[in-house]
């Protein structure tokens, strides 16, 4: 039975030779995979080399499966071959080509055989064509605007980064965007597992950084999830004391450091303001809530740092847009089950930011020398609840006519739903603007459609 085909190009503005680099950094998959699609590298080389293994779980609904892909590099790109997995045959070609000095052209060109025959082809291959045009969109969309970033805002060089919170919903992407820039991340955790993780216990003051090594920046992301459960007094112990500590240990540990890092990216979060009604900026006052406290600690133990002449930059995060964690993933399903709808009375503001941004400016961070102190971390303009509703549902074609009673939602979540579901938070990036920054996203149905592969036709 002949193959099937698919092939998708596009023009990139770089020139070829970033473009190829780009490819073969570890980071490379990561980066690419689409946050909606579940796999999980089991086994990946670092950098892509001829003859490579990658072993990668992926998931369709509740069935696993790996899929193991050999690796050949060629003059014009590389090829991965499936040696084991879903299809009956699967050939992938990377091609990159010099179209100018500072331009070149990405092309994936894929030969195919699904399982079972023809069977598999009459019933599988309209599925599996629609499934690789909203992947290899998706895929061609960062890889060019991730490029065209590094041509117009380079770092100097490439740099040694510390981070925790490496595994959570911004660390993981965060460090396969790092390294596709070409930086070298060493992930501290509390369970050292694989070769280059650090090993820390901020409840017992331990961070064991290894002798002899120095790093350009810190990027502090750690701390307890604050939406996974409803508010005991127990969990907000929890939530404050994880960014109280593990900030503080950090923070020391730099500060007593011969060549500390030049920068320290903190994380915080635009709950630090009052969720009044009014318009915040990095000027505002702060809150006298909960989640504002708990920003405030979470800053204030960074002083260490700043003391000892570190640059420090307070990532003050907005509701950032993913698949994959936060109120992003709560919702999806909800709605594309025809059950979703506005929360409360609909017309609370919320703050809103797309990934790829968030990426983008903490990239930034780690070397933009006039990036420094409080930086919110949210698009534009904020929009209500009953906006970002009906903007889902017409992302993911659904109805958004179930409205959540705001009496059923503090039922459910408690003292939470006040200062996060309820709130009328609206925070604008005042800071981001004087520095000039660009937004990919902007425009949230723009943002949504990227980040759940809903492109408009």
């Amino acid at each position: 039975m002949s193959d099937l085909h698919f092939t998708l190009s596009s023009e990139i503005s770089a020139p070829v030779e970033a473009l190829r680099d780009w490819h073969f950094r570890p980071g490379a998959f990561g980066r690419l995979n689409p946050p909606w699609e579940k796999a999980r590298v089991i086994s990946a080389p670092g950098a892509l080399v001829d003859g490579a293994r990658a072993i990668i779980e992926i998931q369709a609904g509740p069935i696993k499966q790996r899929w193991i892909a050999d690796h050949e590099i060629t003059p014009d790109g590389f090829i991965d071959r499936q040696a084991s997995g879903p299809f009956a045959f699967w050939e992938h070609r990377h091609l990159f080509e010099a179209t100018g000095p500072m331009t070149s052209r990405l092309t994936d060109a894929i030969a195919y055989r699904l399982p079972m025959g023809l069977p598999g082809r009459i019933f599988g291959s309209a599925l599996v064509r629609k499934k690789l045009e909203r992947m290899f969109h998706y895929r061609h969309t960062v890889t060019r605007t991730d490029l065209a970033r590094a041509v117009q805002n380079p770092p100097p060089r490439s740099l040694r980064i510390l981070m925790t919170g490496a595994s959570g919903m911004i660390g993981r992407p965060l460090c396969a965007y790092l390294e596709t820039q070409g930086h070298e991340v060493h992930r501290v955790t509390r369970r050292a597992t694989q070769p280059g993780e650090i090993e820390w216990d901020p409840e017992r003051g331990l961070l064991d950084l290894p002798t002899g090594v120095t790093y350009d920046a810190a990027i502090h992301l750690a701390g307890e999830n604050v939406a996974d459960a409803r508010w005991s007094p127990e969990k907000k112990r929890r939530i404050l004391e994880s960014r109280r500590l593990g900030t503080r240990l950090l923070a020391r540990t730099l500060a007593a450091m011969t060549q500390p890092p030049a920068v320290l990216i903190s994380a915080s979060g635009s709950g630090i303001y009052p969720p009044d009604g009014s318009i915040h900026d990095e000027d505002s006052s702060v809150g006298d809530h909960f989640l504002s406290r708990v920003c405030q600690v979470w800053e204030e133990e960074t002083a260490p740092a700043k003391e000892a002449g570190i640059r420090v930059v307070l990532a003050r995060i907005g509701v950032v847009l993913s698949p994959t964690g936060g109120a992003l993933q709560k919702m999806a399903p909800v709605f594309l089950a025809g059950a979703g709808g506005p929360i409360g009375s609909g017309n609370q503001r919320l703050s809103w930011i797309a990934m790829d941004d968030v990426l983008d400016i903490l990239h930034r961070s780690t070397f933009e020398t006039s990036w420094e102190g409080p930086i919110n971390l949210t698009a534009p303009e904020p929009v209500t609840n009953r906006a970002f509703a009906n903007t889902l549902a017409r992302v993911l074609r659904r109805p958004a006519l179930l409205p959540v009673p705001t009496a059923v939602v503090r039922a459910i979540f408690g003292e939470m739903a006040d200062e996060t579901l309820l709130a009328d938070l609206a925070v604008v990036p005042r800071r981001l603007f004087s520095l000039g920054y660009c937004f990919r996203y902007p425009d949230l149905e723009a943002a949504l459609r990227h980040i759940l592969g809903r492109p408009l036709r």
